[in-house]
């Protein structure tokens, strides 16, 4: 077989597309080495500008939620007052229906913990299942799952607030008393107070 002559024109026009995709070559591998050698940036989460930029803070995750019995001080006294302003302006003003025997309500329930770390909980799923990344079906699922339970507990007749007036008019509170030391542990402080040479009748006040 005889070789195959090109025209210069074509010849030509072959030489100029090489040299084109051996430059863009070069190109994409100057741009490959230059992203490998770049520092690594923050993850950027939306609604938050880019971070690793000059001038650009650093994104800063916020801390993650604590139960509020964790909480002391004016952390607490913070967290109690927003859930506070929850619990007034939504909860019980959309889920609260009426006070009765059945279902109580103690306007001083900041008092009961019990209810607090309840009432607390209740709110940080509403937050969690309000979100968009909850989906369509959140509300639902925080219905369901938590608002009916919590508020069966918290407002049931023999529940932590079963101990307060129901009535507005003449409105009281009280706590219930709190459960005492078992027995088993009342008769090893006694045996240990005996064995410290002093009396278990005068340490519980108790008369001879």
């Amino acid at each position: 077989m005889e070789p195959v002559r090109l025209p210069e024109g074509d010849l030509e026009s072959i030489e100029a597309s090489v040299r084109k995709l051996l430059d863009r070559s070069a190109e994409q591998a100057r741009m490959i080495d230059s992203l490998a050698a770049a520092p690594p940036t923050a993850p950027r989460t939306a609604g938050m500008p880019y971070a690793g930029f000059p001038g650009m803070p650093a994104f800063t995750p916020p801390p993650e939620p604590k139960p509020i019995l964790e909480l002391e001080g004016e952390e607490f006294e913070d967290e109690l007052v927003a859930l506070t302003d929850w619990v007034d302006d939504h909860l019980m003003d959309v889920y609260g229906a009426e006070i009765t025997t059945a279902a109580p309500w103690c306007p001083q329930w900041q008092d009961h913990l019990d209810v607090v770390a309840w009432l607390h909980a209740l709110w940080m799923a509403y937050q969690q299942h309000k979100d968009p990344e909850a989906g369509p079906s959140g509300m639902f699922v925080w219905h369901r799952d938590f608002l009916t339970h919590a508020m069966a507990h918290v407002r049931g007749p023999g529940g932590p607030l079963s101990a307060c007036q129901t009535d507005p008019d003449r409105p009281e509170h009280r706590l219930l008393r709190a459960p005492g030391p078992s027995t088993r542990s009342i008769a090893r402080d006694v045996e240990a107070q005996a064995e410290g040479g002093t009396s278990a009748q005068d340490d519980l006040g108790l008369e001879p």
